[in-house]
């Protein structure tokens, strides 16, 4: 199965909630009219896109009834279907961050069980693919398991992986990481950092120190800080994505468990209320299923099969 396909299964609750009925609600010869309308606003809060784009979309649509530009449901499909296509951007076009002078170090960070480690491993994967050389840091040494886990994963890539004993200062093993990259000749270091460390406090001032050395290694590192987001938390992953954009400088999102949520509409939300670029999505626990994000290709695959007067396919 194409990733294509894969996301647009993975999407199927949300397009299920959004798209309900929906021979009735855009049946053809309907009038767009305020009943419509709140219909309309209504289908968005389900799939969770939030307050603030659902009612920014519903004006969009009234004004451009207003204006003649949308005169019946299939119209308002389709202008529906852009502008959350220009409201979720281009991640992909973003790119990530490339050190000319040496490793590029990208640290995720992100509260624990989000499927930091997994991203960490399955980015790894999508970079050995693209003909990079990566190490793999097993920073979280307050959690064994992220570091068993992270070096089965290392194994079955088949790239470098660097991890202490169990509670290890994480600087350090970011330290040895940076060396080994500089002595290897490596492309990329992705670091792998703990969700808890006791208190918020606690665990910003550990990830500033993370931080503070990797830049002291490498010249203008960490040059990528990827947030790494359950994609199944839909509203509430908008609480973990402002604290830590306001703590370490994040610089991009990764959705993570995208498949099979009805929360799928949250990442809407979040890349406009962040004002970050989702650079990545996951979908599943195998390596392939993990892509650059697109936001027309998500679009399409949340709209796949939907027509007014039609229905939603599966």
């Amino acid at each position: 199965m194409g990733f294509f396909a894969k996301l647009k299964s993975g999407l199927q609750k949300t397009r299920d909630l959004l798209f309900m009925d929906v021979k009735d609600v855009f049946r053809v010869g309907r009038l767009v009219d305020e009943e419509l309308l709140g219909e309309l606003e209504e289908r968005l809060l389900l799939a969770d896109v939030g307050p603030a784009v659902a009612g920014e979309a519903v004006e969009r649509v009234r004004a451009r009834f207003k204006d003649g530009k949308i005169r019946d449901p299939a119209e308002m499909l389709e202008f529906l279907k852009e502008y959350l296509a220009e409201s979720l951007g281009d991640g992909a076009a973003a790119g990530l961050a490339k050190n000319p002078d040496g490793p590029t170090v990208i640290l995720l960070v992100g509260v624990n069980g989000v499927g930091k480690t997994t991203s960490a491993a399955k980015l790894a994967r999508h970079l050995v693919d693209q003909g990079g050389k990566v190490i793999l840091a097993a920073a979280d040494t307050f959690r064994a398991a992220a570091g068993e886990q992270l070096d089965v994963w290392a194994g079955r890539i088949g790239v470098d992986l660097v991890r202490l004993a169990d509670g290890a200062d994480p600087a350090a093993v970011v330290f040895d990481a940076c060396a080994a990259a500089a002595a290897r000749k490596a492309d990329y270091v992705l670091v792998d950092t703990a969700g808890r460390v006791h208190t918020k406090a606690n665990l910003m001032r550990q990830l500033e120190k993370i931080h503070r050395v990797a830049a002291k290694c490498v010249p203008g590192a960490p040059h990528e800080v990827l947030l790494v987001l359950d994609a199944t938390t839909g509203q509430n992953a908008l609480s973990q994505a402002k604290v830590f954009t306001e703590g370490v400088g994040v610089t991009g999102l990764i959705l993570a468990k995208l498949d099979g949520t009805a929360k799928g509409g949250a990442v809407i939300s979040i890349s406009r209320q962040i004002r970050l670029p989702v650079k990545f999505i996951g979908l599943g626990e195998k390596e392939g299923d993990f892509a650059p994000f697109d936001g027309k290709e998500f679009c399409a695959a949340l709209f796949a099969g939907v027509t007014a007067g039609g229905g939603a396919a599966s």
